[in-house]
């Protein structure tokens, strides 16, 4: 099987939904792989860009069926505090040491990390381990550019 599109959740009749890939977050910022579906099939996933695959969303494949993305659990830490500036605080501190964070209300969430879960708790935040899908923020600088979206750089002037 090759898949060529990444449709949005729920994007399409759930008669074409043939299988599904469980991944994690790493495996779901792709091109081009050779994936595995937990009915045991190959999948070439071959996509004109790179793309962060989100769970629930779907693959396309050449003959029009569609296999589902899961996010795989993985071991993480949600980070929370006393209030939302303390929070802010906290996820300035994650970002300066360039982690990958992800933002849900009230709450961050990173990968487990036992040296980051000291130093948050040191900061006065609290740490809870779980096991979850993990999506960060893809970053300011992740947009593809678009002809709608187009940065004006200093350098063409």
């Amino acid at each position: 099987m090759r898949a060529h599109r990444v449709l949005p959740a729920g994007g399409w009749d759930p008669a074409r939904e043939t299988d599904s890939v469980v991944l994690d977050f790493d495996l779901r910022h792709r091109r081009r792989i050779t994936l595995h579906t937990e009915a045991g099939a190959h999948l070439l996933l071959d996509l004109p860009q790179t793309a962060h695959l989100r769970d629930g969303e779907g693959l396309e494949c050449e003959d029009g069926s569609v296999v589902r993305v899961r996010a795989r659990p993985e071991p993480l830490l949600e980070i929370g505090a006393a209030d939302a500036a303390e929070l802010a605080r906290l996820a300035w501190h994650l970002g300066n040491r360039h982690l990958p964070v992800q933002v849900l209300h009230g709450a961050l969430r990173i990968r487990d990390d036992h040296v980051i879960a000291g130093m948050v708790e040191a900061l006065g935040g609290t740490v809870r381990r779980i096991a979850a899908a993990f999506d960060p923020e893809p970053g300011a600088y992740a947009q593809s550019e678009t002809p709608a979206h187009h940065h004006h750089h200093h350098d063409d002037e």
